[in-house]
């Protein structure tokens, strides 16, 4: 654990552990394959970057909330495209700062909050930066005063489906808690028998939205991660609540940086042509890594394979380094992550083709 000017105690930023497994995979002749960190390779559409370029003059202070396109772009596009029941939206700078803030701006010190036992780091980040008391829990959520979700999964892939969901509301309504679920990966569903349900789709809700908030991003289905392009969705309160503190903040995303936002949100045929890229690349792993000796867990929606050789995930982050791929350890997600590693989709076709063909060897 690393400890903060400000006193926070928190763990030791995860990434930097793989400083040593990044030179071996550097040092391979034919050059590095990185799959360790979700970051996008493939280009932002031309329209994003018109309309970013086409804003840029603008001089004034942007708007917290968003501007009105802006907040019309969001309701419509979570409507048509994940069936999403949406009350109020409001922009963010990029859903890891909004994730790590929530609990902060919620007032959750001293409160429990609860996130997945095996989960994204910032969840359990935020909930330390608030002073507030972390639980790693996928079902008994004890006391929790606010409930993350994350469906679905980073770094798992699973999808929690809508009676699941619905337990989850329940349980929360009978407590008084807020639920905010991270749905990142929400377009990128790879099981058509389980597609991913939003924590907003009325069928999880049955029209009422208290006390749930969703959480979206551009960065993965339309490569905006450069962008830092986000928004949450939910209950009208709540949002109402969280944009009067980021005004105080000052976390406004920028002007040009909302245009960009608008085209993007209107611009379906870009976002399909993104997720047909990952479908190929993930047969493509999914066949080399399991002809490799690996089996692969859940990973029915998301950027990501979550995998395992039934060895500590440092060896397997070793064995796979030494063929030139460098992978995030399961261990950066949770103990219960300790045997399994996280595989991105996102190298190049040209990367991921290298990586096949090394497992292969």
């Amino acid at each position: 654990m690393s400890r903060t000017p400000l006193g926070h105690t928190l763990p030791d930023f995860p990434w930097n552990s793989l400083a040593d497994a990044k030179k071996k995979a550097q040092a391979h002749p034919d050059g590095i394959v990185d799959l360790s960190v979700g970051n996008p390779v493939d280009p932002v559409a031309p329209g994003v970057q018109l309309a970013l370029s086409a804003a840029a003059e603008a001089p004034g202070y942007p708007q917290t909330q968003g501007t009105p396109e802006l907040r019309e772009a969001i309701a419509k596009a979570l409507q048509r495209r994940y069936n999403m029941n949406v009350d109020a939206v409001l922009p963010v700078i990029g859903t890891k700062e909004a994730i790590a803030w929530l609990p902060t701006l919620l007032g959750m010190r001293g409160e429990t909050v609860a996130f997945p036992t095996v989960a994204y780091p910032t969840y359990e980040v935020g909930v330390l930066l608030a002073g507030a008391k972390p639980l790693r829990a996928d079902e008994d959520f004890e006391d929790a005063s606010l409930v993350f979700i994350n469906s679905p999964s980073n770094p798992t892939g699973r999808v929690l489906g809508v009676e699941k969901l619905r337990e989850i509301v329940a349980w929360a309504r009978a407590n008084n808690a807020i639920v905010a679920s991270d749905e990142c990966y929400m377009g990128l569903g790879w099981d058509d028998e389980n597609p991913p349900v939003s924590i907003l789709d009325p069928r999880v809700t049955d029209g009422d939205n208290t006390r749930l908030i969703a959480m979206h991003s551009l960065s993965k289905s339309a490569n905006m991660a450069s962008y830092r392009a986000g928004f949450f969705a939910g209950d009208a309160q709540l949002i109402a609540e969280l944009l009067e503190l980021r005004k105080h903040a000052g976390l406004i995303v920028p002007g040009p940086i909302q245009a960009a936002m608008v085209a993007a949100l209107d611009d379906d045929p870009s976002e399909a042509l993104q997720r047909q890229r990952y479908a190929a690349r993930r047969v493509d792993l999914m066949r080399a890594l399991t002809g490799a000796g690996f089996r692969i867990e859940h990973s029915e929606a998301g950027l990501y394979l979550w995998a395992t050789r039934g060895e500590n995930c440092r060896k397997t982050v070793d064995w796979l380094a030494e063929r030139g791929i460098l992978v995030a350890p399961g261990d950066f997600y949770g103990p219960a992550g300790e045997q399994y590693v996280r595989i991105g989709l996102n190298g190049t076709d040209e990367r991921i083709a290298a990586a096949v063909a090394r497992l292969a060897e």
